[in-house]
């Protein structure tokens, strides 16, 4: 029983009035042209805006037609390919992507500096907040706490009700500075008082990027290495911006056109990026490839592994949903630009902790599973992996916990929301409000007593 009580069949018969009262026929949403989901039939996204902020490139022109080809991100106009091979070495870039997505240019090496001195400056809790907010209420869904946090921080702002431009840009930033804060505690007060586990409370370190400064935190003896920070680097910028349509930035858009305060805003895309079908694949890409570990004898038999990919697909083995995790995208065919520069970084990992037979079972997936999938659906675009397929495989490599797989897409994402929320205040002026066609008959009214 829990806190509410245990209503039982009481909750049956209610769904099943609720349920039977909610179905609306599927032949109805092309009766009245009504586009699921947001999308056309062939999965392209319903135009609802324009924004200079990010472009996802998957298709090109021919003669009148729309092509599969090689997918493309583009950050601010630099591809983001561009941009990671800019870093030249050892140089880490994640305040230098965040200061081009929320400014929209690149920074030179003063404005640079000052920007990573203000995201800095603001890397710090108010008084006691880590006590009394994140370890007062532990919780293994970390989103749920994350969440928790940045709505609580909302009451110390003197700036929340402050409608002005550079208080809102100045309260994104602030947000951005204390999200591995609030995750990485969060994390430790679930792993302490939860699992039993030692409590480790680390602060960040002046002069370190927002990649070590996560790894410090969250590790008992605050050390990593040169290439573990690297590569963790490379995964917040490539989780970073993902164009104005997903399903957390629209959400980011709706409740920014309220005129909801920033706070809320943050809340609100956490809460829809916390879903499964939006921010949780990469765990259920590790589950996955743990599971086919598992079931299958030689990890190197092209043959065993595309016969247990085929049972996924055909809904016969892992979760039995028909589903090869961490392939195909909503708007990437041919290939995700991420899931190919990301690759080599993960490859130089690999070597480097000895999970060299790992990652080319991982190869061996990427290379099977479009050729399984295109034999077994019938499909309209290529199927490619995405990001999420080798990014869960490189936090497993960081020893990051499951519970922080999402946060850290957050921990990421929130710079584009950011800069999608300053795009919405300085250009429109109107809530986003979208409309249902209703299909409810008319009813006279029974009296109570004769119903």
């Amino acid at each position: 029983m829990n806190q509410y009580g245990d209503f039982g069949k009481e909750t049956e018969k209610l769904m099943e009035i609720c349920e039977r009262n909610s179905r609306i026929a599927p032949e109805l949403f092309k009766e009245y042209g009504v586009k699921r989901g947001l999308r056309d039939l062939d999965g392209t996204g319903v135009l609802a805006g324009i924004t200079n902020i990010s472009r996802i490139d998957a298709f090109r022109m021919e003669d009148g037609k729309k092509v599969p080809c090689d997918g493309s991100l583009w950050y601010r106009g630099y591809n983001v390919i561009d941009l990671i091979r800019g870093l030249e070495g050892k140089r880490h870039g994640f305040e230098e992507v965040a200061y081009l997505l929320l400014m929209g240019e690149l920074p030179d090496m003063e404005q640079l500096k000052a920007f990573s001195g203000m995201l800095e400056e603001c890397r710090q809790l108010p008084t006691n907040f880590t006590r009394d907010v994140i370890m007062k209420a532990p919780s293994k869904d970390l989103m749920n706490s994350l969440t928790r946090s940045v709505l609580t921080l909302a009451s110390y702002d003197d700036t929340l009700e402050d409608q002005q431009l550079h208080t809102q840009l100045e309260q994104c930033i602030k947000l951005i500075s204390v999200f591995p804060m609030l995750a990485v505690y969060g994390y430790q007060a679930y792993s302490h008082y939860l699992c039993d586990d030692s409590l480790y409370i680390h602060r960040p370190q002046e002069g370190l990027s927002a990649a070590e400064n996560l790894l410090l935190m969250l590790r008992p003896d605050k050390k990593y290495t040169d290439l573990e920070a690297r590569v963790l680097d490379i995964a917040l910028i490539l989780h970073m911006e993902h164009g104005g349509g997903n399903n957390s930035t629209f959400t980011t858009r709706v409740v920014t056109s309220s005129g909801s305060d920033t706070y809320s805003v943050m809340a609100a895309a956490l809460s829809s990026l916390k879903g499964p079908k939006h921010g949780g694949a990469n765990i259920k890409v590790v589950q996955m490839m743990a599971d086919i570990r598992e079931h299958i004898k030689d990890w190197n038999d092209r043959d065993e592994v595309k016969a247990y990919l085929e049972k996924l697909v055909d809904k016969q083995a892992f979760d039995r949903k028909g589903l090869i995790y961490g392939m195909g995208h909503a708007v990437y065919s041919l290939s995700d630009p991420r899931a190919r520069v990301f690759k080599s970084f993960v490859e130089k990992l690999a070597q480097a902790k000895g999970r060299e037979k790992d990652f080319q079972l991982y190869s061996l997936v990427e290379q099977l599973a479009p050729e399984v999938i295109a034999e077994k659906r019938h499909i309209y675009k290529g199927v490619s992996a995405n990001v999420d397929f080798y990014s869960g495989f490189v936090y497993s490599m960081l020893d990051i916990p499951l519970e922080l797989y999402t946060p850290i897409f957050a921990i990421a994402r929130i710079v584009g929301w950011s800069a999608h929320r300053m795009e919405e205040l300085v250009n429109m002026d109107k809530i986003i409000r979208p409309a249902y066609r209703s299909i409810m008959p008319e009813k006279e009214y029974v009296p109570l007593e004769s119903r």
